[in-house]
Formats: structure tokens, sequence, C-alpha cells
């Protein structure tokens, strides 16, 4: 078996890192050798989510009034991330090459019709052009992205579009994404989307039970969410911009696991603010302190304003170091965008022939 291992080089300033691959027997150093497999999806419907589920937990309002975030402290970790840590060279364009495996790609527009899905779903079997595949070194690579995300009436057109291919349909749900429709027609909007096929269920939290400290009534929210999810993987939207505090970004964070979220999620991608890394970083410390407590893993989704490579680096990193090489896997960390992988296959074209293409060339440009 192989996967992607990134391991900080020996010697190496201001914390660079190499991403290569781990085999039964031989390291790779270069890039035709570091990315000549990547982790893919099986040819199943929801193929990413071979891992045991998080069944939840009872309630338990200890751990959330016991949270306490230090702001200042955890703006000084986010902000480093940026600038201290770096990889480059060959190295930095296998980072982009396992980054596309995390993308959910996505569209969440209201001019969405069933051509743009279709054409998103051929964009999530072929997410980089095989003939710049070929000049990087790694013709014929086996790369998909993680998975494609849809509102619910598009669910149908996808997963017909995306057939054999393994890589599974999520579906925005709950009233997405102001998640203020009634009650019932929540629950009847899961099931309708995982009756249609989708493989996993985006659910957003009503986020007055969060600003009214209701945990209990959160809880209970979610847990029902997760039940009607069925076999499907539910995802959390926590919608970080709109709880006010890091400490209300925290406590959420761990109701949402113990009602049984299989992810927590940053953003609808609909705020005014949406994913952060100081955010970010409070969730996946989080989902690390759960772990430890359950030994269950839940995973990690950042969404909306995440369009540069750049950026898609900064959250590989912040999973690599808070929270350990499995949480770099498809099945543990998703990327929720539609534009990034534009800027991945430009960042490529320039590792390949030395100049940046028109973003008018870009496929989904």
């Amino acid at each position: 078996m192989r996967c992607f291992v990134i391991r900080r080089r020996q010697g190496a300033k201001g914390g660079a890192y190499n991403l290569r691959l781990i085999s039964l027997r031989i390291p790779m150093a270069k890039l035709s050798a570091s990315v000549s497999t990547l982790p893919s999806l099986k040819s199943v419907p929801g193929g990413a989510h071979d891992e045991e589920r998080n069944p939840g937990t009872r309630f338990d309002l200890g751990p959330v009034k016991d949270v306490r975030v230090n702001r200042s402290a955890i703006e000084r970790r986010a902000a480093s991330l940026g600038t201290r840590r770096t990889v480059k060279k060959d190295w930095q364009a296998a980072w982009l090459l396992h980054a596309v495996t995390n993308i959910d790609l996505t569209t969440l527009s209201g001019d969405d019709t069933p051509g743009t899905v279709k054409r998103l779903c051929a964009k999530a079997r072929q997410p980089i052009r095989s003939e710049l595949l070929k000049d990087l070194g790694v013709p014929g690579l086996p790369l998909t992205t993680g998975a494609v995300c849809v509102y619910h009436q598009f669910v149908a057109t996808a997963v017909e579009a995306l057939q054999g291919s393994g890589i599974p349909v999520a579906a925005v749900s709950t009233g997405f994404p102001a998640g203020l429709t009634p009650f019932p027609q929540k629950i009847e909007e899961i099931k309708a989307s995982v009756a249609a096929g989708a493989a996993e269920i985006d659910i957003v939290i009503s986020r007055e039970h969060v600003l009214n400290a209701n945990w209990r009534a959160l809880y209970d929210e979610v847990k029902v969410f997760r039940e009607a999810c069925g076999p499907a993987h539910m995802k959390a939207i926590i919608a970080t911009g709109e709880l006010g505090t890091l400490k209300n970004i925290m406590r959420a964070s761990i109701v949402c696991m113990q009602a049984g979220s299989d992810f927590i999620k940053t953003s609808t991608g609909k705020e005014p603010t949406n994913a952060t890394l100081a955010g970010s970083l409070v969730m996946v410390r989080a989902i690390r302190a759960y772990h430890e407590q359950t030994g269950i893993k839940v995973g990690f989704k950042p969404a909306g304003g995440i369009r540069s490579a750049k950026q898609a680096l900064d959250w590989l990193m912040l999973m690599k170091e808070e929270l350990g090489d499995e949480w770099l896997q498809p099945n543990l960390f998703r990327l929720g965008a539609s534009a990034l992988i534009n800027d991945i296959e430009r960042q490529l074209e320039h590792f390949a022939y030395g100049r940046y293409a028109s973003m008018q060339y870009q496929p989904l440009g």
C-alpha cells in the first residue's frame, strides 16, 4: 500500500516541508515518483468512507463549559502558518496534486443548471488536464476530487454524471444556507437527498442555539439530522462567521461531534466571513480533544473564500501539524471550493512550463 506522508526536511529553514510517497520498499524523492500513487476513492457510492463513523456520545455539558480559548495565541499561531511554513518546487507540485484529492468541488449558485452540474462533474473526474500531467512527469495519474457538492435539486444529475467514478455526491440540506426552514421540512430534505443518491449531507445548524447557549437543543437537533442521514455521512456546518466568538466556535464543534457528526465544517460560503485559519485552528483542536477522549476520528472541512493554491497549502499544513498525516486524506479532510482548482492548475502549469496561463484558458475559469 502507498500513501502520501508530509515531513519536515532535516535542517530546513522556515519550517520547510517535503511531501514524499511512502511505499512498502522505496521512499521516492522526485515529483514523478512522489505522486505516482494518490489516495483514491473506491468505485462504490461514498467510496471515501471506509473508516468507522462517529457514533456520537451522550450529551455532556462538562467539556462545553470547560472551554478556554486564548484568542491572541490562536491568532499568532494562525498567522504563522502562512509565513514560516513553505514548500517549494517538486514538493509544492506534489502537495498541490494531493490537495486536488481533498476538494469538494462545489456549485451552489442561484443560476445553476443541469448543464453546469454536468460540467462540474466532468472536471471532478479529470481535475488536471492529461497533457499537463504528462508534462509534469506523471502521465496516467489516477486523480479525482474528493466529492462534488450541489443543491438537492441536482443530486440525481450529479449521481448520473459521476456513475462508475467512485466520486461521492454531497448535498447541502436543512434550509441551507440560513437553516431557518421548518424542522420537519429539514428532515424531509435530508431523506430526499439520500434517496436521490447523495453519499454525504452537509447540514446547517440553527445558529440561535449557539448564540443563546442552548447546547442541549443544538445536540438534539444535530442528533436527529444524523439519524435522518442514515448511511450518508453528515457534515455539520457551524457557520463560524455568525457565532461571534472563538469560544462559541469550539463549543458548537464539541456539541456537533457529541451528536454524531462525521465532519465539522466551517461555513456555508454565504456568510460575510467564511473559513479563517484562526477559526479552523479552534475547530481542529476540538477534533483532537474529541479523538483523545473517545478514540473516534472526526473529519474537518473548511469552506468559503478558499480560492488560491497558497490557501490550500496553508490548510494542509494546519492539518499536518495539528492532527497528523492521517487527517490529510480525503476521508478526514476536505476543502470546500469552486474556484480553487483553477489556481492549482495554473500553479502546476507554471511549474511545468515556467509561465502562468491566463484564466480564460482554465476549463472552469
